[in-house]
């Protein structure tokens, strides 16, 4: 009898640690397969987050390139959404560390949103400004182009001036002339009665030349190609002039008739044409001929 009961209770113990090990087995089970779900869900959420990260470094790429002036806080915006994204790689996929990273793309979303705001306002302004230096340098380059018109027309009127600003001998004349002893003079053509060359010309009147003593030279050459008078030479630089006298008067901007004698080389006057300059300097103002017969 007592046998009999202990083998019922035999069994009533192995099947209660039979049900205890099935049972245990069984929720060994269930919470591994939870633990895979959770570790998948988890690898998804890393997944989405790191997408976020990516998207977001996009975004400031774009708007770094967009941008012509270099924007230092989308620079250091940009390379801390990029550590951010080489950290959470590596990390592991737990409940703690993707929580505290999802934190941190939520602070970073929020910093971005600002950042772009403030970089679309420097983009206007620097469109604004752009277009406020094509309007100035344009007006620079018309008021250039005025000043160097008033250039060229202020040196046009320059040199038109200095043109002008110079001494002229009109009617001029050449003509050979008997000398009286009491002065008197009488023109005539025959050579060997010539005893002077008579020059006369007219200063014209010209308000643009200095008022004051002035001087011209005048030259006398002969029909053998001689030079009459003193025959010196002055140097403009590299011109050498051979002149017979020198006309010195004083001009007072109004007309003013001048005479000049120039003599002989010799002590007669040859046969032929004789040719007769005036010069201001180095220029020629007036030049006439006349014949001795």
């Amino acid at each position: 009898m007592e046998s009999k009961k202990s083998n019922i209770g035999l069994k009533v113990a192995l099947g209660i640690a039979l049900a205890l090990f099935l049972g245990t087995g069984f929720y060994t089970s269930q919470l591994y397969q939870e633990k895979k779900e959770s570790e998948n869900q988890l690898i998804k959420e890393k997944q989405v987050v790191l997408n976020d990260l990516s998207n977001m470094a996009k975004q400031y790429d774009l708007a770094i390139d967009e941008n012509d002036i270099t924007n230092e806080k989308l620079i250091e915006a940009k390379e801390r959404i990029q550590g951010l994204i080489d950290s959470l790689k590596v990390s592991e996929a737990n409940v703690g560390s993707l929580w505290r990273y999802k934190q941190k793309y939520v602070a970073l979303q929020k910093e971005m949103d600002v950042l772009l705001v403030e970089n679309d306002r420097l983009k206007v302004e620097n469109e604004l400004l752009a277009t406020s230096l094509d309007s100035t340098r344009v007006r620079l380059e018309e008021r250039s182009m005025f000043t160097d018109s008033l250039l060229v027309q202020n040196t046009a009127l320059a040199e038109v001036v200095e043109n002008a600003a110079v001494l002229s001998a009109v009617n001029l004349k050449g003509y050979g002339v008997i000398e009286r002893t009491s002065g008197k003079l009488i023109p005539t053509e025959r050579a060997r009665r010539v005893d002077k060359i008579r020059v006369c010309f007219t200063m014209a009147k010209n308000s643009l030349v200095q008022a004051g003593d002035q001087e011209l030279y005048i030259q006398v050459i002969d029909p053998n190609n001689n030079t009459l008078g003193v025959n010196e030479q002055i140097q403009f630089g590299d011109q050498t002039l051979n002149y017979s006298i020198i006309s010195k008067f004083n001009y007072e901007n109004n007309s003013l008739d001048v005479c000049e004698f120039v003599t002989a080389r010799g002590e007669k006057f040859e046969k032929g044409r004789y040719t007769v300059n005036v010069f201001n300097d180095r220029d020629l103002i007036s030049s006439d001929e006349f014949t001795l017969k």
